[in-house]
């Protein structure tokens, strides 16, 4: 195997790199029409033709790199459905089940800083293949695949129709229009300069207040990632509208640079992770559009998630961190919905992918429905389920993966009795190590599997007590 296929890793959700350095075309060639045969080795039989979906969102040389990767595996003797134009990531996934592809190769690095560009490969069934199917990929890579006699066709398609289409027959679309275009409700999209730019305008009509929805390659020198430090100017205009408008129900969805991750802020200019709407999104689907089935957490996943589950007479199953974990238990279990802590959330009634327009539809719908502010919803589940809590996360960078190294070992030969003061209850190695501590908050401690990268959580009674727990564990690291 040559050094670049060897530099090849992929993560919880395709290969990712620097452009130009790590993510080159020379690497793209080698990736796929490997990717290409191992999704024709597994779904095949099951589809009955050679056909793969190529899309790519709105980074820079984006389409450059999609209609590259359309030749190289039209050459390998596939026929190519190639995306006219970006489009969200879920977009494709649906694409590969509707038109029974052997799946969708997508150019894109999600939420990641714009020197970042990546590959994700999505199955036959909509959804993020499972880990064995990339570690195939990845054994595959440097070999010679034999010549193909003769190359597929190369045809162009408009991802946005057939799934906006889809998403439409999900919610009551002309209830929510009605609510945005006669002002009792208002609506704000920041698109982050991502791939959902004019989605939502899309499904409900011009009267959505869209931000960010230009082309900026460097996402304004951050990454296009639901997160309050890369959200100022959403936070500028929200307050402006908020003080001309104190008593107008507001809302604002926050999408990442594929779509496939959302955030929200409510109309008290607060910003809300996916750790408050998955608990708001179960509730309403369960009590007014009477959806039934399991909830998939993540490790990582807020405890109130399980209470609000309870509330309403349903079970939890809970996989390590990665969305391809829950779309795995999506295709053997009757599903509600399976969601994940960095703003991943997705549904059993749509494919096994997670999708933030379908989730910004339902999240919108349960503020019509209820009348109420995001805020104020969360805050009547809190007071249902008896539980109040504060979360944060972050991503603490390593001097080098030998740090890294170090670190494991260390967790793994002196397990942690005791951190911030606290004694350790409880430890849950399904993915890292998740530490339940004497006054009922958690730490998790997880590495990054392919860079020297330490990601450390925390959900506890108060914000003071979370960043005391975080402050603590950068110590330990450090």
């Amino acid at each position: 195997m040559s050094v670049a296929a060897k530099s090849i890793k992929f993560g919880t959700d395709g290969w990712r790199g620097i452009i130009a350095d790590e993510f080159t075309f020379e690497r793209v060639a080698l990736v796929a029409p490997v990717a290409a045969k191992v999704l024709f080795d597994t779904y095949g039989q099951q589809v009955g033709n050679r056909k793969i979906i190529v899309g790519y969102d709105r980074r820079f040389m984006a389409e450059d790199f999609a209609l590259f990767v359309a030749n190289i595996v039209s050459a390998a003797g596939f026929d190519v459905l190639l995306s006219e134009s970006f489009a969200p990531t879920p977009a494709f996934s649906w694409a590969a089940k509707q038109e029974n592809a052997l799946g969708a190769l997508v150019i894109t690095a999600s939420h990641n800083p714009g020197k970042y560009l990546g590959l994700k490969v999505k199955s036959a069934f909509g959804g993020s293949v499972p880990p064995e199917v990339t570690k195939e990929i990845e054994a595959l890579l440097g070999e010679t695949l034999p010549p193909a006699e003769t190359p597929g066709k190369i045809e162009k398609f408009n991802p946005w129709l057939s799934y906006c289409e889809g998403l439409k027959s999900k919610v009551d679309i002309a209830k929510l229009r009605d609510a945005i275009d006669k002002s009792k409700l208002t609506l704000f999209a920041d698109a982050m300069h991502g791939a959902s730019a004019g989605g939502l305008a899309m499904l409900l009509g011009d009267n959505v207040k869209e931000i960010n929805s230009d082309s900026d390659p460097t996402f304004e020198g951050g990454a296009p990632e639901p997160l309050p430090k890369y959200l100022s100017k959403l936070f500028g205009v929200m307050k402006t509208h908020r003080e001309q408008n104190p008593n107008n129900l507001t809302v604002a969805l926050v999408f990442d640079g594929d779509c496939d991750r959302i955030a929200a802020v409510d109309g008290e200019v607060n910003f809300l992770s996916s750790q408050i709407l998955i608990p708001i999104l179960i509730d309403h689907l369960t009590k007014r559009r009477g959806f039934t089935g399991e909830i998939v957490k993540t490790v990582s996943g807020s405890d109130l998630i399980p209470l609000v589950a309870k509330l309403h007479n349903l079970s939890i199953f809970e996989t390590p961190v990665g969305y391809k974990y829950i779309a795995d238990r999506m295709l053997v279990a009757p599903v509600l919905l399976g969601g994940e802590e960095s703003g991943g959330i997705g549904y059993g009634t749509h494919i096994p992918e997670r999708d933030a327009l379908l989730s910004a539809l339902y999240v919108l719908e349960a503020i019509v429905e209820s009348g109420l502010d995001l805020g104020d919803y969360y805050r009547n589940l809190q007071e249902k389920t008896g539980f109040n809590s504060a979360y944060d996360r972050i991503d603490l960078p390593l001097a080098s993966m030998e740090v890294r190294a170090k670190l494991l070992e260390q967790l793994q030969k002196e397990p942690l009795k005791e951190i911030a003061g606290l004694a350790v209850t409880g430890c849950q190695t399904i993915d890292g190590y998740k530490y339940r501590l004497a006054d009922n908050r958690w730490l998790m401690i997880r590495f990054s599997g392919t860079e020297p990268v330490l990601r450390l959580y925390c959900e506890a009674a108060t914000l003071e007590q979370v960043h005391d727990t975080l402050a603590w564990a950068k110590q330990w690291a450090s």
